[in-house]
């Protein structure tokens, strides 16, 4: 069982609300089953005009073994919506947590390096030679950061690569970092 515990500020819940935010506590567990603690807080600011619609904020610290995972979302005018959106984004930092945790993270693919060949700016493309030899298009819209304008003959670039109309085209060109090199002693 999960020790939760659920505290209220401001306002009174109905106890159906009590029982709908210790359902939903529970079942975070099932995201992430070294769960240890959670407590809910729910609060209702004190409204400066009586035209101001109240807004419920909700906050979830959820205990963890290496420490708490804390979420906390703009307030809602509805308590259901405030509930939802808040759970709905322990939920996210629970399975985040978890994948983490378990070592499951996605590890990205290193991009590809290539060198620029030749380029028309005016015409706004240009061509990549890949690390095999092997003669990629990319234009303007490919280069990330408004970086076209930045790139001449010889730049080193990192690309994805992906079928085009007439062979293969460099998507998401960036500008390789330079590495500095220590000169000799």
């Amino acid at each position: 069982m999960l020790p939760i515990q659920i505290t209220v500020h401001n306002t009174e819940l109905p106890p159906e609300a009590h029982a709908d935010i210790a359902r939903r506590a529970m079942r975070l567990s099932d995201y992430y089953e070294r769960l240890m603690g959670c407590r809910v807080t729910i609060d209702l600011p004190q409204r400066r005009r009586h035209s101001d619609a109240a807004q419920y904020g909700v906050r979830i610290d959820m205990t963890v073994p290496d420490g708490e995972i804390v979420v906390t979302r703009q307030p809602r005018g509805e308590l259901a919506t405030a509930l939802d959106n808040a759970f709905n984004a322990a939920r996210r930092r629970l399975q985040d947590y978890a994948r983490r945790h378990r070592g499951s993270v996605k590890a990205h693919e290193a991009r590809p390096l290539g060198r620029v060949v030749e380029i028309y700016p005016l015409a706004g493309y240009g061509f990549l030679e890949s690390g095999d030899g092997r003669r990629i298009y990319f234009d303007r819209n490919s280069v990330l950061d408004d970086g076209f304008g930045r790139l001449d003959v010889g730049a080193e670039v990192h690309f994805a690569e992906e079928p085009g109309e007439k062979g293969p085209q460099a998507t998401t060109v960036t500008r390789a970092a330079r590495h500095a090199v220590a000169p000799p002693e």
